[in-house]
């Protein structure tokens, strides 16, 4: 085949790829949540955070993204070649599982987008409660998990633009008509709405710094990017550019839409369920101002499941190839780097569904679905920031080395010592402000201490869990059968499995789901549905000990 034969390339613009990294940067809901936090307040923290985090984060991803072109994982190749395999293992470990409360979050997002056009309302809890909630973000999140291989870069393209492009339209004509109904004389919610009301009034205080940890959490994610490099015609000079068009399409969010928000919220005042349906109750209100009703509350629902459906695909997509395109494979069981006839990693998909699941169902144990909602929310706030340390160490390696690491394009501050104190800057308050989330900002009395818990106990799973990956890669490669286990803990892994999941699934379906049906049918409906989970923990935990075997058998005849 000659040159004219071959097929052409199709590279993604700049101007996309900076789409499909706004998608996972900022939102309206970003700002909703933070306003909800600290009110008008959260004007002057976005300035500050902007000036402060948001440029040179987006100016260092650039750097990185610069020096690192021609490699396709993202801070998971930075790590490693900074680092070395190991801290590049961890990196891309807790990089990926710090993203499935998020996961999980946006699907919740769906769920409650759904919601609202079908019902008009957020009264969610009324109309699902807490299981039927679970079990529809389950639903969505399992599909997209399962089917984001057919997601191609194209697919992702048109709906990251389209979703992404979208909602900034969306805010610009929340901005603009906001200042429309102002300069009418529209009343503004928030008394007094004066100077004094955008300055903290308890700056240093415990309850107000854990909540910078959700301004980082709103505002990271540009990393994100980084796969798509190889797929840009100058990844050098052009990811650059795209990285300065998120940074200026945040300020521009975040500045005036807070503003805005003032005028239709009372910050002093503030509904409890503001971060679940704040976006909805602010199109809402200013539709019935207009006199418009409340269409433009159902185009933001359609827009809101349009951009959160296309910041799942992203995510999932991006995230797995930060995990799996330059891991050193020493470091995970053989399971988990197994591939199927489709080149997809299989048992990786498995993993992802079952820690989803285990996530909703600790959020589960929470009393309202504003409560599960505030938690997964909050849980963000504490894991993003720490994963998000690795960038800045990364970053802080590259300048420490310059000689080692010349930057072809684009270089973030030429003076090598001010580049240092910046990385070490950014690394030093990001790990602070994720520390301080641990702190439950949302919680009542009824769930601090739950929520205090559950904010202490995932994080320290996730690591856990990333610990046990090379020990049981070690295990596997120092016994002679290649199995990390013998049959009688597998058979013990099974029963407890079996156990532990048909008496949740039984006490779950039986208090919260099915208790409206009679006896007689509610018992039968969950006699099947435990069958039906003890015959995939049975095929599971079999397929895993065989699949064992017959990569030790491949072994040995090579």
């Amino acid at each position: 085949m000659n040159d004219l034969e071959k097929p052409q390339k199709q590279y993604i613009p700049w101007m996309v790829v900076g789409l499909m990294d706004f998608v996972t940067v900022i939102g309206f809901d970003d700002i909703i949540y933070n306003f909800q936090n600290q009110g008008l307040v959260a004007f002057t923290s976005w300035i500050i955070m902007t000036f402060f985090y948001v440029i040179p984060y987006n100016l260092i991803v650039a750097h990185m993204g610069s020096t690192f072109s021609e490699h396709g994982g993202g801070i998971t190749s930075w790590m490693r070649e900074t680092n070395g395999d190991t801290v590049g293992y961890y990196a891309a470990w807790f990089y990926w599982i710090t993203g499935l409360p998020y996961v999980v979050d946006v699907a919740n997002s769906v769920v409650i987008s759904f919601g609202w056009i079908i019902n008009g309302n957020g009264n969610i809890q009324a109309n699902l409660g807490n299981a039927w909630f679970g079990i529809l973000t389950a639903v969505i999140f399992v599909i997209f998990i399962w089917l984001q291989h057919f997601f191609k870069n194209k697919s992702l393209e048109i709906m990251s633009t389209i979703g992404g492009g979208a909602m900034f339209i969306m805010t610009i004509l929340f901005v603009v008509m906001t200042f429309i109904g102002l300069s009418k004389g529209a009343p503004i919610a928030t008394r007094p709405f004066d100077f004094k009301a955008f300055i903290p009034k308890d700056f240093f205080s415990l309850s107000f710094l854990s909540t910078f940890g959700l301004f980082v959490f709103a505002m990271n994610g540009s990393e994100l990017a980084a796969p798509y490099t190889k797929d840009m015609r100058h990844p050098a000079r052009d990811f650059p550019k795209a990285l300065k068009m998120i940074a200026i399409m945040t300020m521009f969010l975040t500045l005036f839409g807070t503003f805005s928000l003032g005028v239709y919220f009372n910050a002093h005042h503030l509904p409890n369920d503001l971060k679940m349906n704040g976006s909805y109750y602010a199109f809402q209100a200013i539709g019935r101002q207009f006199g418009l009703g409340n269409s433009l509350m159902y185009l933001f629902a359609v827009v809101q499941g349009i951009y959160m459906l296309a910041q799942l695909a992203v995510i999932l997509d991006a995230s797995t190839r930060v995990f799996l395109s330059d891991v050193a494979k020493r470091f995970m069981p053989r399971q988990l780097t197994k591939m199927n006839e489709d080149g997809l990693p299989i048992n990786g998909y498995w993993m992802t569904t079952i820690l989803c699941a285990l996530i909703m169902a600790l959020g589960a144990l929470l009393p309202k679905i504003n409560d599960i909602f505030n938690w997964l929310l909050n849980l963000n706030g504490i894991v993003s920031p720490l994963s998000t340390c690795f960038l800045f160490w990364s970053y802080t390696m590259v300048r420490l080395h310059q000689d080692r690491f010349p930057t072809p394009y684009y270089t973030f501050l030429k003076n090598r010592k001010v580049g240092l104190v910046v990385g070490i800057w950014m690394l030093g308050i990001t790990f602070l402000l994720g520390t301080l989330g641990f702190f439950p900002t949302d919680a009542t009395a009824d769930t601090f201490t739950l929520m205090l818990v559950l904010n202490i106990v995932v994080p320290i799973g996730m690591v856990a869990l990333g610990v046990l990956m090379p020990w049981i890669a070690k295990r596997q490669r120092n016994t002679v059968s290649g199995l990390a286990f013998s049959r009688n803990t597998w058979l013990i892994f099974t029963v407890l499995s079996l156990v532990g999941l048909i008496a949740a699934a039984t006490y779950g379906m039986h208090v919260n789901l099915l208790n409206h049906l009679t006896p007689v049918i509610q018992w039968a409906i969950i006699i099947v549905v435990d069958l039906i989970i003890a015959a995939v923990i049975i095929k599971v935990t079999s397929n895993g000990r065989h699949q064992l075997l017959a990569a030790s058998d491949d072994e040995v005849s090579n």
